[in-house]
């Protein structure tokens, strides 16, 4: 058992750490308050060859593994980019993959190299107002004519939707009344982002504001069938393929932004002086520092467990759960921890802590509850009657 990262991977963490000291924090500060989504950053990583670091080598990707995308991810979120910046390429480092396992040839070599250099970004449209994480309830429908898919319905929380020239999009295709397991009768496309029939509502929200979070609305939205992933019908279990990938990357992406936080913290509470010592020097801040330290690294090595079971091949459901879980939690304490270390200060944005305590709360909500993870944990690993 080898717990070192090896030498490709160490590459790729100072690589993507040269590339994110491009992106200070003052640009990250301005993103916050202004938004925009950050093209040049995307820009960045696309050009240095990492937005395809999961993708096949044969389509332009590196065809590396799900864990090597961890150890990237967090990278650029322990940078100060945060939520910020992971976000902003978080669905092409993992959206794409039901593609690679189920996509012909031909839809592999035209879908996935744009999506590789940075010339296409997609968004990732599975969510509905009245659904949430019920995804077998969904109601967007897809009807096929002919040799196109006539498509009408809602999405929602759907990010980077704005900026996006592709949509991966799971709509039902067979009523929920005609098939025999809610689980059927879902198929997924990926296709161009029509914005004349797809109208794009921004939706305000509490942190990360240089990447959009949008709710859709689909009038007689087209798709040619050539744009369908896989079987008809068989969308949901397609879909599966990169929601424990998701999982594993917010998770690495969550133990970056408490990382930073940390160090903040630390480096803060070594300098700051009251009562003619440093503030550091007491134990009230150094515990809950070494506590947030201590929860960060298990979170951490449960990120590579879950993302090593992945590229095996294995079953990874509970680790990956597990692993978002522990990693939300331990991040959201440690930019909690951070504020508070900071005082008065912490509430101040130059300081940038409570940029992070904002953006924590992501990892903690989405892509899926942290109740839900409980219950899946409850009946898929100690075998307890399924509660929802």
């Amino acid at each position: 058992m080898d717990f070192a990262l090896d030498a490709n991977q160490e590459s790729i963490r100072d690589t993507i750490e040269k590339i994110c000291s491009r992106f200070d924090d003052a640009y990250w500060l301005k993103k916050d308050k202004e938004g925009g989504f950050p093209i040049e950053f995307h820009k960045a990583i696309a050009d240095a060859g990492y937005l395809g670091i999961c993708i096949p080598e044969e389509y332009g990707g590196s065809g590396l593994g799900i864990t090597d995308a961890a150890i990237m991810m967090r990278a650029i979120s322990e940078s100060g980019a945060g939520m910020s910046g992971a976000s902003a390429v978080h669905m092409n480092v993992f959206g794409l993959n039901p593609v690679v396992v189920f996509g012909t040839p031909e839809q592999c070599e035209r879908m996935l190299p744009p999506i590789v250099d940075g010339t296409e970004k997609s968004c990732f449209a599975v969510t509905e107002p009245n659904t949430g994480l019920n995804t077998t309830q969904l109601k967007t429908r897809a009807v096929r004519k002919g040799d196109r898919y006539i498509v009408n319905g809602q999405k929602v929380w759907i990010s980077t939707a704005q900026v996006a020239e592709k949509i991966l999009l799971l709509a039902r295709t067979t009523p929920l009344d005609d098939v025999k397991s809610p689980t059927h009768g879902l198929s997924l496309f990926y296709t161009d982002f029509d914005r004349s029939k797809i109208t794009v509502h921004e939706i305000e929200k509490l942190g990360r504001k240089a990447v959009d979070s949008n709710e859709l609305f689909f009038a007689d939205f087209e798709i040619p069938v050539e744009d369908r992933i896989g079987e008809e019908g068989h969308g949901f279990e397609y879909i599966l393929h990169g929601m424990n990938p998701e999982r594993i990357l917010i998770a690495a992406e969550a133990v970056g932004l408490g990382k930073v936080a940390l160090k903040r913290a630390a480096d803060y509470a070594k300098v700051r002086n009251v009562f003619n010592r440093p503030i550091g020097q007491n134990q009230a801040i150094q515990h809950p520092l070494a506590k947030n330290w201590m929860e960060l690294e298990a979170a951490w090595l449960m990120v590579l467990s879950a993302g090593w079971q992945y590229d095996q091949g294995l079953p990874c459901g509970p680790a990956a759960n597990s692993a978002k879980y522990l990693a939300g939690e331990a991040g959201y304490h440690a930019c909690e921890q951070a504020v508070m270390t900071h005082g008065g200060f912490g509430y101040a944005k130059e300081y940038h802590v409570e940029r992070y305590l904002r953006e924590s709360l992501i990892p903690r909500i989405a892509p899926i509850s942290r109740e839900l993870i409980l219950s899946f944990i409850a009946e898929k690993a100690l075998g307890l009657p399924k509660s929802y």
